[in-house]
Parts: structure tokens; C-alpha cells; sequence
């Protein structure tokens, strides 16, 4: 089953800035491309951190703050305005978050999505082995997963989990998929196969549930539980060796 990979989805024509990028060039970047966010990167494109808005909102809040100071202090002397011009002239090595959060190509779209939940991210700079930058993949580019054709889930899900991964005849499961969901129904030999081919038909990217009407002649859970027992058994003998 090819679980479908961050490189698949993300975007290659990335909006980024240098360290030394100004101030003022970030937010003309963001305002021009339509971008919430972007990368900062260094002379070898290797990612250094990011930068969104609410970064910018924060720095200039937090620069009014101190010109207030100096202008209730000072009423803008020549000190206050060259303290003021050097606060807008901030890089963008100054205003970026680091280090980065960052994800690989050959990554998959859950781990991906893991990440930016975690750290309440709306991107991730994604990078090769070296650290440089290759592509952006944002929340949006995650939410297409679940975009795909109901057909074309069926299609996966009958080709690469129940015939090629679990072995079974083509025919030997009924499945249907409608808004994403999928209603496996049938009988196959052993409760084992029932539960797995239920756990890999969740993994089928934009499945949304799955719903079991899976029947099952033999019930081998018991036995798997005293062969896992007495591996652990032996495991625990080695142990004390």
C-alpha cells in the first residue's frame, strides 16, 4: 500500500527570505504572494526558520510599545527616531520563529499532520537529508487527502490491502465507499483477518471511517494471545540469563 507521501502534495515554487531580509520586504513578500507565512533560509538554502504573520504582528506591537516609551520620555528627540528607524530595520533572522519544524518528502501525510497539531502550525518547510529546503506542504495540502474520489479509494483499497497485501481473492471482501466511508462486508477465515483488514482499510489515504460488517469462521484471537504470552515468557527468561 503506497500511503500517499508529503512530496506528492507539496508545493515546489516556494516564497522564501534570506536572514537578511528587511523588515519591510518580508511583509511586501507575504502581501504580494498572498502568503500567511514563509521560510527564512540561508545562502546554501538550507532552512534557518519561519516566519508567519503573527510573528510581524507581535514584533510591531512590541515596537509601539517602546516608541510610546520614547515619545512620552523623549517627545521624539534625535536618539528616539534613530532608535525608532533601527527598530523597522529588524531581518528577517531577527523576526523568524527557530528552529524550525520541519518534515521530509518521503514523510507520510499523517506524521506530517501529527507535527503541525502538536505545534499548532499552519505549514511545514519541508527538507531534503541536508536541511534545504525543497518544498512547502500547509494544512490545506493535507486536507486534499481527503478530496480523492470515493472510486479511487475502492480501487486502492481492493488492490493493495486485501489482494496484494493480506492476500485475499478479488471478490472475497465486499466493499463499498460514500463520502469517504468504507463498509467492508463478508466472510474470510479467521478473526485475525477481519481485524487487520479493518485497521489497514483506515490507513487507505482520504478514508474517513470504516465500518465493520465483517464475518469470520474461526476465531483465532485466543490463540495469538497464549503465543504473544509465551513469547513474553521467553523473553523474560533470556532476560534472567
Amino acid at each position: 500500500m503506497d500511503h500517499r507521501l508529503v512530496g506528492r502534495l507539496m508545493n515546489t515554487e516556494v516564497v522564501k527570505a534570506r536572514s537578511g531580509t528587511p523588515f519591510r520586504e518580508v511583509v511586501n513578500l507575504l502581501s504580494k504572494h498572498r502568503k500567511t507565512g514563509l521560510p527564512v533560509v540561508d545562502a546554501d538554502n538550507k532552512v534557518l526558520g519561519v516566519i508567519s504573520e503573527t510573528d510581524l504582528m507581535f514584533r510591531q506591537a512590541a515596537q509601539d510599545m517602546l516608541q510610546n516609551r520614547w515619545y512620552n520620555r523623549r517627545r521624539l528627540t534625535g536618539s528616539a527616531r534613530a532608535a525608532r528607524a533601527r527598530q523597522r530595520s529588524l531581518r528577517a533572522g531577527q523576526l523568524m520563529t527557530s528552529p524550525p519544524v520541519t518534515i521530509g518528502p518521503h514523510q507520510t501525510v499523517a506524521e506530517a499532520a501529527r507535527l503541525m497539531v502538536a505545534g499548532k502550525l499552519d505549514r511545514l518547510p519541508v527538507v531534503d537529508a541536508e536541511g534545504r529546503l525543497c518544498g512547502l506542504v500547509t494544512r490545506s495540502d493535507l486536507l486534499k487527502v481527503f478530496l480523492r474520489p470515493d472510486e479511487e479509494i475502492r480501487e486502492e483499497l481492493i488492490t493493495e490491502v486485501l489482494v496484494r497485501t493480506l492476500g485475499l481473492k478479488p471478490g472475497a471482501v465486499g466493499v463499498s465507499v460514500g463520502a469517504g466511508v468504507v463498509t467492508l462486508s463478508g466472510r474470510l477465515g479467521r478473526s485475525s483477518e477481519v481485524t487487520l483488514a479493518v485497521r489497514l482499510a483506515g490507513r487507505v489515504d482520504g478514508v474517513v471511517a470504516v465500518v465493520d460488517e465483517l464475518h469470520y469462521e474461526h476465531d483465532d484471537a485466543a490463540e495469538q494471545r497464549d503465543e504473544q504470552t509465551l513469547r513474553d515468557r521467553a523473553q523474560e527468561w533470556l532476560r534472567g540469563l
